[in-house]
């Protein structure tokens, strides 16, 4: 039977586990940085800024979501922004990550929030037929941008 919970911060490790594979999955293995004690700090601190649902099949840990709050001045509403939806491979067909993906958009509704966002990668087509299953529009015209490490480090000390 499947829960969907909250993270709580005994299961920092389990997130980090969960990132690794997602990322393993995705050939970006060589870019995971995240630690325990970067969950701990960012998703379980006194002002968290992240948070994770656990999906658990008969009580065991089977995949996860990672989101945080965003905001559309468009819109004037805030949103969430899914950073991270995983399923256990061998889990896959269960209907989990439906239900990561509703719970996600059940909160969008009790919380009378604007959108739900993400981003997947172009090849990874069994992803996107999935979330086009669910009712998702891919937005043409735009693309993800991203300052990091020497140049965000470099327009920061400006």
């Amino acid at each position: 039977m499947l829960n969907i919970r909250d993270s709580s911060n005994a299961d920092a490790g389990l997130i980090v586990r969960f990132v690794r594979e997602l990322a393993a999955y995705e050939k970006l293995g060589h870019e995971v940085e995240i630690s325990e004690a970067d969950v701990t700090r960012d998703l379980f601190g006194d002002t968290p800024k992240v948070f994770c649902r656990i999906a658990e099949w008969d009580g065991a840990p089977v995949g996860f979501s990672l989101w945080y709050y965003t905001y559309s001045t468009f819109q004037g509403r805030c949103g969430i922004w899914l950073e991270d939806l995983y399923v256990d491979p061998g889990q896959r067909g269960r209907g989990i990550g439906k239900a990561l993906l509703t719970d996600l958009a059940q909160r969008c509704a009790a919380e009378n929030l604007g959108r739900l966002e993400w981003s997947v990668l172009e090849w990874n087509q069994p992803s996107i037929d999935f979330y086009l299953a669910q009712g998702a529009r891919l937005r043409a015209g735009w693309h993800q941008c991203r300052l990091d490490g020497a140049a965000l480090t470099a327009l920061g000390n400006l």
